[in-house]
């Protein structure tokens, strides 16, 4: 039988999580409920930030878990659907910005090479 990569979340493996280190645990879950608690920010706003992040950082429980907080805290499926496509901007932005380290690699190569001079960075 296969086993699937991402467990389903369960009693017994929070309590596992919580045996192994209880007052990390603790001060883990306080820091949390902190976080996510109303602010200079609403909770349903840190929660759909909550699910644009899980979907950069790709945590399947991270984006279950706070796909359904932010439906509960009254945010819309459009809300949720428009959070993540800010989340795929970013990512793609990230990617197409750091091209900049790619590109400016490729022309100090071509310069050792005897190439055409690599310009400076500014």
């Amino acid at each position: 039988m296969e086993h699937p990569m991402y467990p389903d979340t369960s009693r017994e493996l929070n309590q596992k999580r919580k045996e192994l280190a209880p007052d990390i645990y603790a001060a883990f879950k306080a820091f949390g409920e902190r976080v996510f608690a109303d602010g200079a920010l609403p909770s349903k706003t840190k929660e759909l930030i909550a699910v644009a992040v899980a979907h950069v950082t790709q945590c399947p429980y991270c984006i279950r878990g706070h796909t359904e907080l932010a439906l509960r805290k009254g945010a819309t499926q459009q809300e949720v659907m428009e959070a993540i496509w800010v989340a795929s901007e970013m990512r793609a932005g990230g990617a197409y910005a750091h091209s900049n380290l790619a590109i400016d690699t490729m022309n100090r190569v071509e310069a050792k090479r005897g190439g055409v001079q690599a310009p400076t960075a500014t």
